[in-house]
């Protein structure tokens, strides 16, 4: 499996295009910028077979609209998420004015999810949001976080729907994967479970109040 990362929009938001057919890449978080997510695929012979959501926010979901005029291609997202992402209420004013469409092709990102040759075991981690979830792809030792854990940090509960404890314990879960997992965070760089497990002081505080 071959990955490729890209921040996008205001906020940097890591867009995953991951791919084993390249014409049937998976397209994680494409938060903004689609002329760029476009150039680069045309450069590599991507085409994306499907869109999946890490969690609703407008920050992971801004360049929807833009990509299924391109590609109209199924739409992942848990369905915790799915009940707000594209109202009014999810954007930023100066930064996302509006959230995308409601895609017809709406698909529930749960359990197991295959398609391009890739499978990966979708992982409910609400806390940031109520939907969040965790991609963790076992074949290749990878895990995309979203905004659930970042190199350092997490992601906030202060935003609606938004709650410490559930993060806490949706962290002890991730802490049961492989050490050597590889994590690809919805922002900042990438990191390994062994790192966080060493020095991040929100997973350090998730496993001591167990």
């Amino acid at each position: 499996m071959t990955y490729e990362i890209m921040p996008v929009g205001p906020f940097d938001t890591n867009c995953i295009l991951l791919w084993e057919k390249p014409c049937e890449a998976w397209l994680v978080d494409p938060g903004g910028d689609a002329e760029a997510l476009f150039n680069f695929m045309a450069r590599r012979g991507i085409q994306p077979a499907g869109i999946v959501f890490t969690h609703g926010h407008c920050d992971h979901i801004g360049a929807l609209d833009a990509i299924l005029e391109a590609y109209p291609v199924p739409v992942h997202v848990c369905g915790a998420d799915a009940k707000w992402t594209f109202l009014p209420v999810n954007s930023i004013p100066g930064y996302y004015s509006a959230p995308p469409s409601r895609p017809a092709t709406l698909a529930e990102a749960s359990g197991e999810l295959a398609f391009g040759g890739i499978a990966a075991r979708v992982l409910p981690t609400p806390g940031h949001t109520p939907g969040s979830v965790c991609l963790w792809f076992p074949n290749a030792g990878l895990l995309l976080s979203g905004d659930t854990l970042f190199a350092g940090s997490v992601g906030r509960t202060d935003l609606p729907g938004g709650d410490t404890a559930t993060l806490m314990e949706s962290l002890r879960g991730l802490a049961k994967l492989p050490a050597d997992t590889v994590i690809i965070p919805g922002h900042g760089p990438t990191t390994t479970l062994r790192e966080e497990m060493e020095s991040n002081p929100y997973l350090e505080e998730a496993l001591r109040n167990a």
